[in-house]
């Protein structure tokens, strides 16, 4: 492969950080900035906020859930394509899907031993 090859790949880079740059300096010089501490209040349900999230914290176990969720959403991103090569990738793709799998549910395992998917506390 030639250098010469990759350079669509370079020109496509370029436009993408171009377009992101452009856009992000247009809405910089249109956007209000009429912050006062209202505006900047958290919101939650037409109420004031109290407790915890009044001072902008957030219980941890909430993000643990979140993240075990995005885990187990690239497992199953994963299976898709899996399933539809699984006649040409032959035996060992099968065992090595398994043991993927395998070592996801140990880490669920982990995270339901330490209390990750526990609300109460």
């Amino acid at each position: 492969m030639s250098a010469m090859e990759f350079l669509p790949v370079l020109f496509m880079t370029a436009g993408i950080v171009l377009v992101a740059m452009t856009t992000l300096f247009v809405s910089s010089l249109l956007r209000p900035s009429n912050s006062y501490p209202a505006k900047n209040m958290p919101y939650e349900c037409g109420m004031d906020p109290s407790g915890e999230a009044a001072g902008g914290r957030f219980r941890v176990p909430f993000f643990i859930l979140a993240i075990l969720l995005v885990v187990f959403d690239v497992e199953a991103m994963f299976l898709f394509p899996w399933a539809v090569v699984l006649k040409e990738i032959g035996f060992i793709g099968y065992v090595e899907m398994f043991v993927f799998m395998l070592l996801l549910l140990v880490g669920f395992a982990y995270a339901w031993l330490k209390g990750a998917l526990e609300w109460e506390e």
